[in-house]
């Protein structure tokens, strides 16, 4: 089987090329072409289409990788799909995604794995047979060869870490909206807003965005329609702009409240964030540095986005694979593979989270065993070696 792999910066690239090696030493036929490619939104790009499609008649590839989707690597592969049989496999680990509502999903060449439950659901239920369920990975192989000396120890040891953005960067897409929001508007978004944050495991503000609402937020920030994809500015607003607001509310809200108690240290891109007892680093690299981090910390937090309704984020498989114990919001997926209490804990409310915080920093065997029982069920069944031959096998079946 030949791969063309589409090189772009993307996370868990490095853990993909080594898994791939190991199938190759093992005798596999397996053969890797690397694909340099720029990440990109755009739709179309009939430059590159018409580039990419000629490489892949020469190459004659059985199939294309890449994480995350693509519509200009879709359109490409569909051109010569008939006549060179490649697909396009793809495995998404962003959410929301806005591309995957491209027409291009649906080409008979696609091969699309999504890692969040529910948004598989969202396009198997509309009759999409080019959509598959796949939860994300760990390297437990290369976590486990991270080893922690004295110096490293003294560096990132802390009793609570948070690794993730907290949305203030370059602020949201919402901060820009709100200054030019109706009264009414705002106020009902603001009660939309706080009711979400007291339900985990669903979301329903797309469904609370009315025809009425929907007309104020057009004129305060208009989102423009694309003509190759079926999206609703009711999806994109709620996705784009006032999830992502949640979140950022969210997160500052659940992260200062512990810092009032307990000492938290959190990772992030803007080191403008600041609160009692919370100690604001810059970001880290994922590779060289966030398992040490994971591996050092007593508890690990995962605040999810809120557009991850169901699926269990890449950050949740780094904590667990590094030995690391886990304490994330409600992530209805979590309980396909893992059993809470056993090989994690969840919390459903601020109150919850500060109790089962103050609970686990007190109970150091109950807490390491957690993260024990993590790490053996992800080396078992839920390394990268797991899911590519899980892709593999999809694969086999459409040739």
């Amino acid at each position: 089987m030949k791969i063309i792999y589409m090189n772009w910066q993307s996370f868990c690239s490095e853990d993909m090329f080594e898994t791939i090696g190991r199938m190759q030493e093992a005798g596999e036929d397996i053969t890797l072409v690397k694909y340099p490619f720029e990440k990109t939104d755009k739709r179309r790009d009939e430059v590159f289409e018409e580039k990419f499609a000629q490489t892949l008649r020469e190459e004659k590839a059985d199939i294309v990788f890449s994480f995350n989707y693509f519509p200009v690597i879709a359109e490409a592969v569909h051109a010569v799909f008939e006549e060179c049989g490649t697909h396009y496999v793809s495995w998404v680990y962003d959410c929301p995604h806005i591309v995957l509502y491209s027409y291009t999903l649906i080409f008979p060449s696609n091969i699309v794995f999504l890692f969040d439950s529910a948004m598989y659901k969202t396009f198997a239920s509309q009759g999409i047979e080019t959509v598959y369920y796949l939860p994300l990975a760990a390297n437990v192989r290369r976590l486990d060869a991270l080893q922690i000396t004295g110096e490293l120890w003294q560096k990132y040891q802390a009793r609570i870490s948070f690794v993730g953005a907290m949305y203030t960067e370059k602020g949201t897409f919402y901060d820009r909206m709100e200054k030019d929001l109706a009264p009414y508007a705002k106020g009902y978004l603001e009660g939309l807003m706080r009711a979400q944050m007291q339900v985990n495991g669903m979301n329903f503000v797309e469904e609370a965005i009315t025809p009425v609402i929907e007309a104020f937020l057009q004129k305060a920030l208009p989102v423009p329609g694309n003509a190759d994809g079926v999206e609703t500015a009711a999806w994109t607003y709620a996705e784009y702009f006032i999830n992502r607001k949640i979140t950022q509310t969210e997160r500052a809200e659940l992260l200062s409240a512990i810092g009032e108690r307990f000492p938290l240290v959190l990772y992030t891109h803007d080191k403008s964030f600041t609160a009692k007892g919370v100690q604001t680093r810059a970001a880290i690299d994922y590779y060289d540095t966030m398992p040490y981090v994971f591996k050092c910390s007593d508890i690990n937090l995962n605040i999810a986005l809120r557009s991850i309704t169901n699926g269990i984020p890449l950050r949740a498989f780094d904590i667990m694979g590094a030995g690391g114990f886990l304490l994330t919001s409600y992530q209805p997926d979590m309980e396909f593979f893992f059993t809470a209490g056993e090989d994690y804990v969840y919390y459903e409310s601020k109150e919850d989270l500060l109790q089962k915080i103050d609970y686990y920093l007190t109970h150091e065997s109950e807490r390491k065993e957690i993260a024990e029982n993590a790490r053996e069920k992800i080396a078992e069944a839920h390394t990268f070696d797991h899911r590519l031959r899980e892709i593999l096998d999809v694969v086999s079946t459409k040739k």
